[in-house]
């Protein structure tokens, strides 16, 4: 019974990991870091810009394990009310909902060749010298 748990808990553990691993914001070169309460209002379409530079923020699809954890710890929101915000946005004719790209290497490919973009990645995918403008 003892061996069944331990190996139990060894398959576990790289989920356990990745679980743990910060989220990493980054972005193209020039823009500054930044804090929580700007990224909520970029990602819900309030500001346009970091700083005084214009940005473009990028998502994870709908059921992404990223985008999950994303509107839980930077958000404060579930799925449904973030999507809710975002049909109710587009239909007064206030903006469109950040791009979704649909994974972590096409987020990453995405802000490493476009001014301005700004996606979350796991900490351990940040390129070699990318732009971390915000981590939790």
């Amino acid at each position: 019974m003892r061996r069944i748990l331990f190996l139990l808990l060894i398959a576990c553990l790289p989920a356990l990991a990745q679980a743990e691993e910060a989220l990493a914001f980054i972005a193209s070169g020039g823009l500054p870091k930044t804090e929580p309460s700007t990224l909520q209002r970029l990602y819900t379409g309030r500001v346009v810009s970091i700083g005084e530079h214009p940005a473009i923020p990028i998502n994870y699809p709908v059921g992404h394990p990223l985008r999950e954890r994303f509107l839980a710890t930077i958000m404060g929101q579930s799925e449904e009310q973030y999507t809710g915000y975002w049909l109710v946005r587009r239909y007064v004719g206030k903006g469109a909902p950040p791009l979704v790209l649909p994974d972590v290497d096409a987020v990453v490919a995405y802000v490493l060749a476009t001014p301005g973009a700004v996606g979350y990645v796991p900490l351990s995918k940040v390129p070699p010298g990318g732009n971390v403008i915000f981590k939790r």
